[in-house]
């Protein structure tokens, strides 16, 4: 518990401290997310808070993951390098998305093949279970990289991309430390420590974005720890306490709002002729704003509706996971719905 608890302190500590230098430095140089079109702020706004979201994260992982424990943690470590320098660079200058993609999914690769943190099961959904190698690695690297963007997309309104993140950190984290895996366990609070303090400076009114870097770093922490909650739970005894004959769907649930959200726009893109990186209004979030609500009311909404998915997923885990999902996609498709009403 204590590894754990000094990693929420010590990022949540370093991030705090790290944030004012950011925001001065970035004010003196001008380094600004400029509002457009399709901005939901209104004023020029520093966006480098990843690299304090990174560094508060990092030093709590290196510091507190117990040493015995730390080989399992290099790799993971290395692609989070990897994917901070891509997202620093791209809140600098921005890249264009086919080579963010690339690189996304070079560190997804570096998960796969070096961390093992891959979907090799999808435990009875659509009656299938143990999955070729080759379907393995490519469905991996889909949820791996759809998991980092998914972030990257829903970080359009103050505080939603950090208390989401947040919200999938404790809920993951909490869970690998009631079962032992305290190697999960502390880059989960790390990464909470980190985004606790990070909310501080962005909410309305926000005094600085995480930016790419943020975001991204998010997505890809929160895609190992809900793949490695999936292979864990699933290699836990049947009979054990904290064992869930739906860990997909719980996973899901945690990350239901990303996710659901990302896969929509896009599918509502493609049939509309337009690309899929084609930047527009149609996030769940905008149709919020466009319904009248603040940032902060539209964020509290959000969180506290991925946490109902949730809680009802692990009350009813014992219905399996596609029954679970079918009912998650459901009520997400159901809400959308009414909130695109709601806005026009």
């Amino acid at each position: 518990m204590l590894a754990s608890l000094f990693g929420f302190i010590t990022s949540f500590v370093l991030t705090y401290l790290a944030i004012p230098p950011i925001i001065r430095v970035s004010r003196e140089k001008k380094l600004y997310d400029r509002p457009n079109a399709r901005s939901a702020h209104e004023e020029p706004t520093p966006s480098l808070g990843g690299i304090a979201i990174f560094a508060g994260m990092i030093c709590g992982i290196t510091l507190w993951a117990p040493a015995a424990l730390f080989g399992d943690l290099q790799y993971i470590l290395a692609a989070l390098l990897v994917i901070f320098l891509l997202g620093v660079r791209d809140d600098l200058v921005p890249l264009p998305p086919v080579k963010k993609l690339l690189v996304q999914v070079l560190v997804a690769l570096i998960l796969i093949y070096k961390s093992h943190v891959k979907i090799t099961s999808l435990e009875g959904i659509a009656g299938v279970f143990d999955l070729p190698e080759v379907v393995a690695l490519v469905l991996s690297v889909i949820a791996i990289v759809g998991i980092v963007n998914a972030f990257n997309l829903i970080d359009g309104i103050n505080g939603l991309a950090g208390s989401t993140g947040l919200l999938a950190s404790l809920i993951f984290g909490t869970w690998f430390f009631a079962t032992g895996h305290i190697e999960f366990a502390v880059p989960a609070a790390s990464l909470a420590g980190a985004l606790a303090a990070f909310l501080r400076f962005n909410f309305s009114p926000a005094q600085i974005f995480m930016g790419d870097a943020g975001a991204m770093l998010i997505g890809t922490v929160c895609a190992v720890l809900a793949l490695k909650f999936i292979e864990v739970n699933r290699a836990l005894p049947v009979d054990a306490p904290l064992h869930f004959d739906a860990g997909p769907a719980i996973a899901i649930a945690a990350l239901i709002l990303p996710l659901f959200d990302t896969l929509r726009v896009i599918i509502r893109r493609l049939l509309h002729g337009k690309s899929p990186f084609y930047p527009d209004r149609s996030h769940v979030h905008h149709f919020m704003l466009d319904a009248g609500l603040t940032h902060s009311r539209a964020t509290v909404i959000l969180v506290a509706v991925s946490a109902f998915f949730v809680a009802g997923a692990v009350l009813f885990h014992a219905w399996g996971n596609t029954l679970l999902l079918l009912i998650e996609i459901t009520l997400a498709l159901l809400l959308s719905y009414w909130l695109r009403r709601m806005a026009k």
